[in-house]
Formats: C-alpha cells, structure tokens, sequence
C-alpha cells in the first residue's frame, strides 16, 4: 500500500477543492433558476386571479342582461 504523503495529499485536497468549486457553481445556477421560476409562478397566478376577475364581471354583466331580457326563470 502507498504510503500518504504531504504531496499526495496536498494533491487529493487539490482535487476535492475544485470539485466543491464545481459544486458550489451549480448550486448558484439552480438557486437563480428557482428564483427565475418562483417568479414566473408568481406572475401566472396573478394572470389566473386577474382572468377570475374578468369572468366574474362577464358573468355579473351576462346575469343582468338575461334579467333585463326576461330570459332566466324566476326562482320559486
């Protein structure tokens, strides 16, 4: 069996270094990517609370027209 030295060592710790640098890089990407998407989450449900809000007009505006029109039935 190889006897560690300084240098063999050194050389391994040279090695785990760069690869925890690697890893470290990544981690940054995937954590702007997820604020990216948090972000992109946010602004949809906005666009989905903004359209409920719409339809909900529509429908409000839809059920007085019927009314003025004597097209819905009385309710017993």
């Amino acid at each position: 069996m190889v006897e560690p030295t300084n240098a063999l060592i050194y050389e391994v710790l040279k090695s785990l270094r760069n690869d925890i640098m690697t890893v470290r890089e990544d981690v940054r990407e995937v954590k702007a990517e997820l604020v990216s998407m948090r972000g992109h989450m946010a602004a949809m449900q906005q666009d989905i609370a903004n359209i409920y809000g719409v339809l909900t007009r529509h429908e409000t505006r839809l059920e007085r027209i019927e009314r003025r029109l004597d097209l819905v039935e009385p309710h017993a």
